[in-house]
């Protein structure tokens, strides 16, 4: 396992008929300085962020953007207006590069430490 891929995330999504996301693990994250996401992958010197066939997949290396870390514990936040910007942004950002919205959000190890979306900015 390694850092969000958003290009398998988002093949995943469309062979799976999705209409919304459930963002997992996101306190696991709070001690990082920066945080990688895969953008796209680098096959044969280009660039692509459309998920290759299994071919060029075994030659694809990943591409990084690098976002800032929130360098806090969120495991008790419940409401999105309270995480932290750096939080907020790293969500907003892979929900944009995804292109589908992500209304579900993991962040403790509890069946309810979950953020809804339509009550982001609740509480």
């Amino acid at each position: 396992m390694g850092w969000f891929d958003v290009v398998a995330s988002r093949y995943g999504c469309i062979l799976q008929g999705t209409t919304e996301v459930a963002l997992s693990l996101l306190d696991v994250l709070g001690y990082q300085d920066k945080i990688p996401v895969c953008v796209g992958y680098e096959i044969d010197g280009k660039v692509t962020n459309v998920f290759p066939i299994t071919s060029k997949l075994n030659k694809a290396k990943p591409v990084y953007e690098f976002l800032d870390g929130w360098k806090c514990d969120i495991s008790m936040v419940r409401s999105f207006s309270n995480l932290p910007i750096q939080t907020k942004k790293y969500v907003e950002f892979i929900e944009e590069k995804l292109g589908y919205p992500i209304t579900m959000i993991s962040n403790g190890p509890k069946r309810n430490d979950i953020i809804i979306a339509g009550f982001w900015d609740m509480g």
